[in-house]
């Protein structure tokens, strides 16, 4: 048998070894650049881990309150300015509505009272509560009774006559005034605090020319 023929008794080695080789151009399992490849996973991981890791906490959350309330910015510091002032006039309202129902409930006791004054008032034009009697000391602590509730008396012979406040009942004419003006008092006006409970009623004097 020619040499050509005759079985090759080596091939298997050599094509386990030929198996066992790397290809041409790759690296070799263990060599410098399988080392420079395994970095990369392991850092690519970490940054996947990294991202979960910085995802807020609690505690990140409270520490950014307290930042804001120390250093608030200028949109919170806003609405904390519009906030507080609409307080301020939510409260002012509150106590202006509350000082006029306050002052309506206490006309409508006061008002009983009225004819009562108007009785007092006369009595003292007819020089009925003059001395230390004891009519006179009624009338009296009456009177103060009603003033510090707020109750105050108007209408005096002389003043400058004012449609708003006065009721001319009856107009005199009177020379040598330049203004009409009250001549007589029928019935005392009042204020309760600073609204008008009734109106004075007078006779008015008109200027004339004879």
């Amino acid at each position: 048998m020619s040499d050509a023929n005759r079985p090759d008794e080596n091939r298997p080695e050599d094509e386990s070894a030929a198996a066992g080789a790397p290809e041409s151009g790759a690296p070799a399992a263990g060599g410098p650049d399988s080392d420079a490849a395994a970095p990369a996973e392991f850092v690519d991981a970490a940054d996947a881990a990294g991202i979960e890791e910085d995802e807020l906490t609690v505690q990140d959350i409270l520490d950014a309150a307290d930042l804001e309330a120390s250093d608030p910015s200028s949109e919170h510091l806003a609405d904390l300015k519009r906030v507080t002032a609409e307080y301020a006039n939510y409260r002012k309202r509150t106590e202006a509505n509350r000082e006029i129902e306050r002052e309506r409930v206490t006309g409508e006791v006061v008002k009983v009272l009225l004819p009562v004054l108007d009785d007092l008032y006369r009595a003292e034009k007819h020089g009925d509560l003059e001395g230390d009697t004891a009519f006179a000391t009624i009338a009296a602590k009456l009177r103060a009774s009603t003033e510090r509730i707020g109750l105050k008396p108007y209408g005096t012979v002389g003043d400058v006559f004012d449609p708003t406040v006065h009721e001319a009942i009856f107009q005199m004419p009177t020379p040598d005034i330049d203004v009409e003006t009250v001549g007589d008092v029928v019935e005392t006006g009042y204020y309760l605090g600073s609204s008008l409970l009734r109106v004075a009623k007078v006779v008015v004097q008109v200027p004339s020319d004879g």
